[in-house]
């Protein structure tokens, strides 16, 4: 006898139940999934190993421009001293640092002198005594160079290093500057750079920084080059190490992407979350009965084989550098950190590379050198964020130039790999707070 106010239960009441509590929380998901996927793309505009990378406004020369205004107008206010303003101030008889820059004349563009003027410009006296200042035009007639006609070189360069016909052979580096050799080889490039750290070497300064004459240097790279050769000196001694090859103050995020070498790791945490994600569901499911109506199995698949791939395909797409990102100070970078733009080497370790780049007699700097960290197992710093950047958009190479201009590119594919040689995040630097810092640090008597 059925009772009055009772009815039979309705057959597939329960399922009907639960794929209503599934289609809620599916359609929660997507809206909050949407507003993720915007939030994302904002935050990872301009990481180049993301999906939402937008190269259009990546590439933008924001902090860049304002510091190159600033070295332009200190340069010129050296060219256009008549007399009336002290001269630039000149290093000590004891620097810290050499500071060399080889530059040769390169078609319809310079950058060479702003590369000096963002060095300099903002410079104490004190921190510029601590610097011993080489400047090498390498050209066998450096009159072929449209700096060394200019005021600026001469007063601002504590040395103007030329070739010296009784330490090498003038006919045979005049040989390799014709374009077909500047094409073909990286010889001439080589033995420049292998020059200069001898030069610098002979200051007795005990770090060398190098750098290439088109990149931009922050305010308060000196303060902050410092603290980073502290920190890398410590951190050497802290893993029982006695000597460290190089610290990098220029890389670019474009190598710093998820390396397709590692999918298995990327799969096995990928396998590992949707794992989690089930047994939370059943685990909440079983110690909290009252859970039961708002945890139907149909609504925990969704959550482990939906919600949570499309969660980690967001994270991938995000970009790595987004979502793992290089914690701010000195790490060891042994791997994906290109180029040469900017090395500092302990003046102890000049020696074996002047043997290593004279051996190798051809190639390309930062190549060389890697191959020899990693055979030696070597130590090498980086610095984050990046003190430089490369602002160079056109080569050196007679026959292999990029247009300096034209920054609004539609994709990648339309930049060029000398134009790809840039730090995204250099460019959201604040130049009055750098000002500022730099300002305490002088305060501090740093």
């Amino acid at each position: 006898m059925i009772l009055l106010g009772k009815r039979p239960p309705i057959l597939g009441a329960s399922n009907t139940g639960a794929g209503a509590q599934t289609l809620r929380v599916f359609l929660s998901f997507l809206l909050f999934y949407a507003l993720l996927v915007l939030y994302t793309r904002t935050q990872s505009s301009r990481d180049p190993g993301s999906a939402f990378f937008r190269p259009w406004t990546a590439y933008d020369a924001s902090y860049s421009a304002v510091r190159l205004d600033e070295a332009d107008r200190y340069i010129d206010s050296v060219n256009n001293n008549n007399g009336t303003a002290p001269k630039p101030a000149k290093a000590s008889p004891q620097p810290g640092l050499c500071v060399g820059i080889a530059s040769i004349a390169r078609n319809g563009i310079r950058y060479f002198r702003s590369t000096v003027g963002t060095v300099l410009e903002g410079l104490s006296e004190a921190e510029r005594a601590d610097i011993h200042l080489v400047l090498f035009i390498a050209h066998t007639d450096p009159a072929q160079h449209p700096a060394y006609n200019e005021t600026w070189l001469h007063e601002v360069a504590d040395r103007v290093l030329l070739y010296e016909p009784d330490k090498v052979n003038v006919d045979y580096i005049r040989s390799l500057e014709t374009d077909a050799a500047r094409v073909s080889g990286r010889e001439k490039a080589l033995f420049d750079y292998t020059y200069l750290l001898q030069a610098c070497e002979a200051t007795n300064a005990p770090y060398v920084v190098m750098l290439e004459d088109d990149v931009v240097a922050q305010d308060g790279w000196y303060h902050r080059t410092r603290q980073a050769l502290a920190s890398a000196e410590e951190q050497t001694k802290k893993i029982g190490a006695s000597k460290w090859l190089y610290l990098r103050l220029f890389y670019t995020e474009e190598f710093l992407g998820w390396n397709a070498q590692d999918w298995p790791i990327y799969l096995a945490y990928s396998i590992l979350a949707a794992a989690f994600v089930a047994c939370v569901g059943l685990g909440l499911r079983q110690h909290r009965p009252q859970l039961h109506a708002h945890l139907p199995n149909e609504t925990i698949l969704l959550l482990t084989g939906v919600c949570t791939p499309l969660m980690i395909g967001l994270f991938f797409a995000a970009g790595r550098v987004t979502m793992l990102p290089i914690p701010t100070g000195v790490h060891q970078m042994p791997r994906f950190g290109c180029c040469s733009q900017a090395f500092v080497f302990p003046r102890a370790r000049v020696p074996d590379l002047v043997e290593l780049y004279r051996a190798r007699h051809l190639g390309y700097v930062d190549v060389i050198t890697e191959e020899y960290a990693n055979a030696n197992n070597e130590i090498r710093w980086a610095v984050t964020p990046s003190i430089m950047q490369h602002a160079g958009r056109r080569s050196s190479k007679a026959m292999n130039d990029d247009p300096a201009g034209g920054l609004r590119h539609k994709s990648k594919s339309e930049i060029s790999e000398v134009g790809k040689l840039w730090n995204f995040g250099f460019e959201l630097n604040d130049a009055a707070a750098l000002r500022a810092e730099h300002s305490v640090v002088l305060g501090q008597g740093g």
